[in-house]
């Protein structure tokens, strides 16, 4: 019986927010090098796929995906459904991990939990651990989404919408209102974040100059330190080192305009 679990990783340089994000860079890399190198220490995954447009512009993502020897799949622009199921159909996957490439610090000892919880439930649904999944008190952009390849074949079939056949999770369970599209055809199921490193407050991903810039002085600081730096070393990080900076910052500008 067939029990493949593939990872997905959907990247493109046409970002509408921060185009060519994906090729930012962080300590001397990529940002999509710098995912695909923590995603290859996830032991509960069999392959790891690069999904991208089948456009020229994204020809040198391909090419970071080959360097990384993971697979490449060319698929669709615009209808992101239709590129993974393509992309997981090609990998013959049972079970689909879901990572979005604005990501840049996915915790593999995390992704294995979410998989390892998903396979243990006996029955096709959606898990994430994902930042905004019922509070889990996960910091947004260490965690990724597991769903059976079933359902996602059964989604398309479902007519979605635009916003659906861009934006995955929106077949399955929408995080802005907490709610499952339809819990008795996809169950929806989580797992608690560990105490230690509960921070919600901290934003790891990349949508915005400003968490560019933020994520460029983490990596700059860490990297060297440690190659394969935890979630928790980033707060201890974040807690007593950039924040102070920044406190010393302001204190400074404040000086600066009442002196």
């Amino acid at each position: 019986m067939n029990k493949k679990v593939s990872l997905i990783i959907q990247a493109r340089m046409g970002s509408a927010r921060l185009p060519g994000k994906s090729m930012l860079d962080l300590a001397g890399v990529p940002l999509i090098g710098r995912i695909l190198e923590r995603v290859k220490r996830v032991q509960k995954v069999n392959e790891i796929v690069l999904a991208i447009p089948n456009t020229s512009e994204n020809n040198i993502l391909g090419d970071i995906g080959r360097e990384y020897s993971v697979t490449v799949f060319a698929g669709s622009e615009n209808d992101l459904l239709e590129r993974y199921s393509q992309a997981a159909l090609t990998s013959k996957a049972c079970f689909v991990v879901r990572l979005p490439a604005d990501n840049a610090t996915p915790e593999p000892s995390e992704i294995d939990r979410i998989i390892e919880h998903h396979l243990s439930l006996g029955r096709p649904g959606f898990s994430s651990n994902l930042a905004p999944i019922n509070n889990s008190g996960y910091p947004d952009g260490i965690g990724a989404e597991i769903f059976d390849f079933s359902l996602l074949s059964e989604a398309r079939a479902r007519n979605p919408n635009h916003s659906m056949k861009e934006h995955i999770h929106l077949n399955f369970f929408d995080y802005s209102t907490q709610t499952a599209v339809d819990e008795k055809w996809c169950p929806v199921s989580t797992v608690p974040c560990p105490s230690e490193f509960s921070r919600p407050d901290l934003i790891l991903d990349i949508n915005t100059q400003a968490q560019y810039e933020f994520m460029r002085e983490l990596y700059l600081y860490l990297y060297p330190k440690n190659q394969e730096f935890h979630i928790t070393d980033i707060i201890k990080w974040y807690d007593h080192v950039y924040k102070v900076s920044c406190d010393e910052v302001s204190k400074a500008t404040n000086l600066i305009k009442h002196g």
